[in-house]
């Protein structure tokens, strides 16, 4: 009885272990939950059993099908695909700049260009021309452009002007890499209408930003304390390193230059401003041409402003007048100095064509508009009264 017992429970134990497995399968098969109607009976055990098994085994939990579905890409608004649209078209015009500047090292007794700063320009023609800040080539010895697809180029200057905060670089790059911008036409602008910044920002490259036309006719201060006539103002981010780049309206057409802001901390404030591309289309010609851009003149020197606001005087002063200018075929009088007083005042500028003037530079703003062979009327003080019938024919 004792050996049967025993012999029982040697060949009997796999028996158990038999009936514990099945009922340990059936359990973890429960575990999957219950069949759907329809299923398959292993349909449990193989959705439940083999994913907690390969979950055990890995420490993680099953994913579900909802897990795995990636929302739909939520569609764009048209203003969206318009703004997208106008970046990917005319970004291939913006061009980023570095300019060198050269440094001296007295101790080994060499020199090496250095990096001095970056800017932006934009292609204005198939023959190479980029346009940028004078600014921002200023104390440069040598400057590089990187167009869109990363090719680099050296510069050569072609032409400035300092009173319109403008330049000229030309790169000797095949005319399939150059895209030449649109102009637009800056004098159609209404406050409000939408504009478009592109350029370098901080030295990154390819920066939109957008805003709208804030104000028009602004006048700001060029390089040489010129005014800048009829600047465009605008909300759009401009900071350092997007000087000179193109201001564009919602159908990429250029409308103007970023050239300032207006910030106590040298960052964008919201307000930034424009010269308006009307100034470019008159300027840039001349400068590929010459090299330089010599303004209208009606053939006088200034005297000295400090010393018109000591004697009290609200014009431009005449200190002297050219001979066979326009001014000179006026009639228009300098002021007479004798043993350094003065004898006679002189004739002093007030208007141009209605147009107050205060400033030498303000005179050079107004005449500015015109061109050489036009003919102004200029308001004058001599002796204490205002004279309005004084044509000048302009050089």
């Amino acid at each position: 009885m004792q050996g049967i017992c025993c012999g029982a429970g040697r060949s009997g134990w796999w028996i158990v272990a038999i009936a514990v497995g099945i009922a340990l399968i059936t359990a973890l098969g429960c575990a999957g939950g219950p069949a759907p109607d329809g299923a398959a009976e292993a349909a449990p055990v193989v959705g439940g059993t083999a994913a907690l098994a390969a979950a055990a085994v890995q420490g993680a939990t099953p994913a579900r099908a909802a897990d795995l579905e990636q929302p739909p890409p939520t569609p764009l608004r048209p203003e969206e695909r318009a703004t997208i649209e106008l970046f990917e078209q005319t970004r291939a015009s913006v061009v980023y700049i570095n300019t060198l500047a050269r440094r001296a090292d007295w101790f080994r007794g060499t020199v090496t260009e250095v990096p001095q700063g970056t800017g932006t320009g934009f292609v204005w023609d198939g023959d190479g021309h980029i346009i940028t800040n004078f600014h921002v080539l200023a104390d440069a010895s040598s400057v590089e452009v990187v167009l869109d697809d990363q090719s680099t180029y050296e510069a050569e200057w072609v032409g400035g002007s300092a009173s319109h905060d403008l330049a000229v670089l030309r790169i000797d790059a095949p005319p399939g890499a150059l895209h030449p911008v649109t102009p637009g036409n800056s004098d159609a602008l209404l406050v409000g209408q939408s504009v478009y910044a592109i350029g370098n920002p901080f030295g990154y490259n390819a920066t939109l930003s957008t805003g709208v036309v804030s104000a028009l006719g602004r006048r700001i201060n060029g390089l040489d304390g010129t005014p800048i006539e009829d600047a465009i103002q605008t909300d759009a981010a401009i900071n350092v390193g997007n000087s000179g780049g193109p201001l564009l309206d919602s159908a990429g057409r250029v409308i103007g230059v970023n050239t300032q802001i207006s910030s106590p901390s040298g960052a964008s404030a919201g307000v930034g401003f424009a010269v308006p591309v009307s100034t470019v289309r008159r300027v840039v010609p001349e400068l590929i041409a010459t090299g330089t851009y010599s303004p209208p003149r009606i053939g006088i020197r200034a005297v000295d402003q400090g010393l018109t606001r000591r004697l009290g005087i609200d014009g431009v002063l005449i200190a002297a007048i050219e001979s066979g200018s326009g001014a000179a075929d006026a009639g228009l009088l300098p002021i007479e100095v004798s043993r350094n007083r003065i004898v006679a005042l002189g004739d002093v500028i007030q208007a141009v064509e209605g147009e107050p003037i205060r400033t030498l530079g303000e005179l050079r703003a107004v005449l500015d508009r015109y061109q050489a062979g036009d003919e102004v009327t200029v308001s004058i003080l001599r002796d204490g009264e205002t004279e309005d019938a004084v044509t000048v024919q302009l050089q």
